[in-house]
């Protein structure tokens, strides 16, 4: 695994080399570094021990095929979703849904995603309408059959929560949208008071912006107010074509390290083999070709957004409602979103999967 700093210098390198022009023989770029199967095969285990651990009628819920539209529908608010969520699981299936999280995710990302998730029973006691949170409304979907022959993919969704893997033989492993959430982004009174889920996602994107000359801020700030929510939520990942803001390129080095940590917190909530697979990609497209981009104020407390936006990731955050303590925060990939590319090309090639739900 590679460490942060050599993560950065590599990406500073392939920089440096991009900005000299190129005369005569260039070498090719080295092929993507793919997941390895102990990883695939690992994640495809946990997927069987959740379905095996499901009683058969519970199952049949549970499992859909690649090609069902199913797969296409995430959303981040609290309604009724597909699959079997925990609170119809028996213990054993719990605790194996769990298992396939934290197989799929870094430790990391499996501590803030149950954070998520324990926020709704701080909802619970502040709002009026508490009754309608409910940490046991997640729900746990497989797509497809777990192994290395054919595509298959795995989701686990609720409020404020909503992960997405697609893994398809010989094609790197897809993982967006993943979508984070937290309401409340800091929690203002009880046991838990002062707990931040997603502190780091707000405080390292605000000590970049306020790190920014003049002239650079006037260039990265393309709102005096904040959006008021993500722009590419479901239904409109394509709304966003065109970087905006500042481009890496045009950052200090010490900035330019500051806005790749900050790529790398949403990279790194996924297991340390599927981070770097797209930090791979990331830095092969040309990290500098990254824009940052700010709206509303940039003092803690207020209303703002921002979106960082290359070759291969779209990432969003919104901190506005409930007086700027509720985030919504969203990594796409525009290449491979859902692994609509990986299927496609599995498609290609003369395989098919059928539309039909199968256990």
């Amino acid at each position: 695994m590679l460490s942060r700093r050599r993560l950065l210098h590599g990406l500073a390198a392939s920089a440096a080399v991009s900005a000299v022009p190129r005369h005569g023989h260039t070498q090719s770029p080295p092929a993507l570094s793919d997941v390895p199967d102990a990883a695939r095969a690992a994640m495809a285990a946990a997927a069987l021990a959740f379905l095996g651990a499901l009683p058969a009628d519970t199952r049949k819920r549970a499992v859909f095929a690649v090609a069902d539209k199913e797969r296409l529908n995430w959303h981040y608010v609290p309604r009724r979703r597909e699959g079997v969520a925990f609170k119809d699981m028996p213990p054993p299936a719990r605790t194996a849904a769990h298992e396939l999280m934290k197989v799929s995710l870094s430790a990391a990302g499996y501590g803030k995603a149950v954070n998520i998730i324990r926020l709704e029973e701080v909802l619970r006691r502040l709002e009026t309408i508490g009754l309608m949170r409910d940490p046991e409304n997640y729900a746990f979907t497989v797509f497809g059959n777990p192994g290395p022959s054919a595509p298959w993919g795995w989701r686990v969704e609720g409020h404020h929560l909503s992960l997405n893997f697609l893994l398809a033989p010989g094609k790197p492993v897809a993982m967006t949208p993943a979508f984070l959430g937290a309401n409340p982004a800091q929690v203002p009174s009880g046991a838990q008071k002062g707990a931040r889920a997603l502190p780091a996602e707000e405080d390292l994107a605000r000590a970049l912006v306020s790190s920014l000359s003049e002239a650079q801020r006037s260039r990265t700030i393309i709102a005096a107010q904040s959006l008021g929510d993500i722009v590419t939520g479901p239904g409109r990942a394509d709304s966003l074509t065109r970087p905006a803001g500042l481009a890496l390129a045009d950052m200090t080095a010490d900035q330019r390290d500051q806005a790749l940590r900050l790529v790398e917190e949403y990279a790194r909530n996924m297991r340390a083999e599927l981070a770097e697979q797209e930090l791979s990609r990331m830095r092969q497209a040309d990290p500098t070709q990254i824009h940052f981009a700010w709206a509303g104020a940039i003092e803690p407390g207020k209303a703002h957004y921002y979106r960082l936006h290359g070759p291969t990731l779209l990432i969003e955050l919104d901190n506005t409602q409930n007086d700027a303590n509720h985030i919504h925060a969203v990594w796409h990939d525009p290449q491979r979103d859902f692994g609509l590319d990986a299927l496609k090309a599995h498609y290609d090639h003369g395989n098919h999967v059928g539309g039909h739900h199968h256990v």
